[in-house]
This record gives structure tokens, C-alpha cells and sequence, in this order.
């Protein structure tokens, strides 16, 4: 067992503990196969299974376990891994912070969303940040749903989440910054006819031809709630790009967040339709992982984010 006087993390582990045999042990952890880990990482596979050795001998205990497809993380190796993504990811964020001290005006900030922040808000920051900031670099990695993004985000896939958020959030190792709260409102293209109305009242526009985003619940029960029933969901989409689309036409109705339309309604050839009624979307926040230093980079995005939150905020 791995213990010494000076408690279970013997010094003398740490010190020949190398930091490229812990990375060659990641990849064949992840890929779950020598040959594979190899192949990647430009070794041989007799190279890779000595480094794997070497640490299981170090450390006394075994990492992997061989079977007929290939390797697996034993209990000692999935402790391993965790943290070892952890010791990759602080260094790439120390790389990445020198990098920045030694040019303010470049870095990556990798960021986490859904593709109903790409219509409106993550365009605007970004748009705002890179003329400040011409030599940053954006990644924005989409998901389909908000909890698959939390994935990402311990995985070290990326440095923040930027979005809807679902409160509360009971997992210990995340953290949330609500920004605004937002709503959806009726929209249309810019040639559709109710846009020529001062007042409309929802009951009109029950018979309407509707594009929704799926799940359509919360839309759908808002109608509800007030004594409505949509009759003609004609397009059912996860893909805003489509259903505001279908709405440029003229003839289609949709939904679209209050922010977005005030952002970019011009641009998407979208307008709010007079009408007296709107729809709660959620809290608008940033996530990220506790005890995860933020780079500088991933701190000028959030910092952006709430100067635009608080304009945004003011306007509701």
C-alpha cells in the first residue's frame, strides 16, 4: 500500500511519479486500449506499456485492468484519472495565463452553450470582446441539453457554461452566477400581418401556423394558463435557426427570448407581435466548476457578460 510516516502521499512517490507517464496513462485510460494510446499520443506500444508499468510499480498498485476489449481503469486508476485531468487542465490554464501576461490582448476562452444562445446573446459578447480584444480566440462547444453541458465542463472541455441555467443546482462541485432573468414573446417575420395591429389578443393567434422549440411544455402551458389551446403546431424543432426562419417568411408564428429579439431582431428580420403576453424562459447565468482557478481570459468573457446582463436587466 502506498504509505509512509509522512502520511499516504509518499514524497518519494511524487518525486518519480513523471509527468509523462501520468499523460500517456490518461490516454489509455480514456481510449481504453495500448495500441490506440500509441497510435495518438506517436509512441510504440511497447513503449506506452512500460510507462504504464513503471507507474504501477511506483506507486504499488495496479492501474489497469486487461481484458479481451482491450484495458479499464481499476478503482486505483479511475482515482488516478480524476485527478490527473485536474493536474492537465491546471497546466494547460498556467500555460495559458503566462501566455496571457506576456500578450493582453490573446488567449482561448472555451465556452459551453446551446444553440438558442447562438442566435442572440454569445454572438453580441463575442462580437464586443474580440473588437476590444482583436486576438482572442472563441470556442464555443454546443450541447443539447443543459445538463450534457455539465459534462464538458468536468471534463475540462471548457472553461464556463453561458446560458439558460436550471436552478437550483444541488451537484457540489458546480457553481452558478444568475445574470437576468428572461422571457419569450411572440414573434414574426417582418412581412407577416398582425404586425400591422396596435393590440392583439392570444386568442387570435391560436389558429395561427406555429413553430415551436421542443420540449414545447413551458409554451404550451402558458397558453394554457390562459384558458388556450394552439391548434396548429406545424414545425417542431430543437434548431431556433429553423423556426425563426420559418418565421421570416411571413407567415409562421414563433417564440424567441426577450434578449435575443432586442440583440439581434433586426439582423434575424424578427419582430415582437403587440401582444400582452409573455412567457417565463429562466434565469440567464454563467456556470462553472468550484475550486477551478477561471483564466484571464475566461474572466474577460464573464466580466463582459455582466455589463451586458445588468443593461439587459434594466430594459425588462
Amino acid at each position: 500500500m502506498l504509505m509512509s510516516s509522512t502520511g499516504p502521499l509518499d514524497e518519494r512517490v511524487i518525486r518519480r511519479l513523471k509527468l509523462r507517464e501520468l499523460r500517456i496513462f490518461t490516454a489509455v485510460a480514456e481510449a481504453r486500449s495500448m495500441g490506440k494510446a500509441a497510435t495518438q499520443l506517436a509512441l510504440s506500444q511497447p513503449a506506452v506499456s512500460k510507462a504504464i508499468a513503471q507507474m504501477e510499480h511506483t506507486l504499488g498498485v495496479p492501474l489497469l485492468d486487461r481484458t479481451k476489449q482491450g484495458v479499464e481503469p481499476t478503482l486505483y486508476g479511475g482515482a488516478l484519472l480524476k485527478w490527473a485531468v485536474a493536474v492537465f487542465d491546471d497546466l494547460r490554464q498556467g500555460v495559458r495565463e503566462i501566455e496571457f501576461l506576456a500578450d493582453p490582448s490573446g488567449g482561448e476562452v472555451r465556452i459551453g452553450s446551446t444553440e438558442i444562445m447562438n442566435t442572440g446573446l454569445l454572438p453580441f459578447l463575442i462580437d464586443r470582446l474580440s473588437f476590444q480584444h482583436p486576438r482572442l480566440v472563441f470556442t464555443v462547444t454546443l450541447a443539447p441539453a443543459i445538463s450534457l453541458q455539465y459534462h464538458d465542463l468536468r471534463g475540462r472541455h471548457i472553461d464556463l457554461i453561458f446560458g439558460r441555467t436550471m436552478l437550483p443546482i444541488e451537484d457540489e462541485d458546480i457553481q452558478t452566477e444568475v445574470l437576468f432573468d428572461d422571457h419569450l414573446v411572440i414573434v414574426a417575420g417582418a412581412g407577416n400581418k398582425w404586425l400591422r395591429r396596435r393590440d392583439i389578443d392570444p386568442a387570435e393567434l391560436i389558429d395561427e401556423p406555429w413553430c415551436l422549440p421542443t420540449p414545447e411544455g413551458s409554451i404550451v402551458e402558458a397558453f394554457r394558463a390562459q384558458g388556450l389551446k394552439l391548434s396548429r403546431h406545424i414545425v417542431r424543432s430543437r434548431s431556433p435557426h429553423l423556426y425563426f426562419a420559418m418565421a421570416q417568411t411571413g407567415r409562421f408564428l414563433t417564440v424567441a427570448p426577450a434578449s435575443t429579439l432586442r440583440l439581434n431582431g433586426k439582423r434575424l428580420g424578427l419582430k415582437a407581435l403587440p401582444v400582452r403576453f409573455s412567457i417565463p424562459l429562466g434565469p440567464i447565468g454563467i456556470v462553472t466548476l468550484k475550486n477551478r482557478t477561471i483564466s484571464p481570459v475566461a474572466q474577460l468573457f464573464i466580466d463582459c457578460a455582466r455589463k451586458l446582463a445588468k443593461t439587459i436587466a434594466k430594459s425588462h
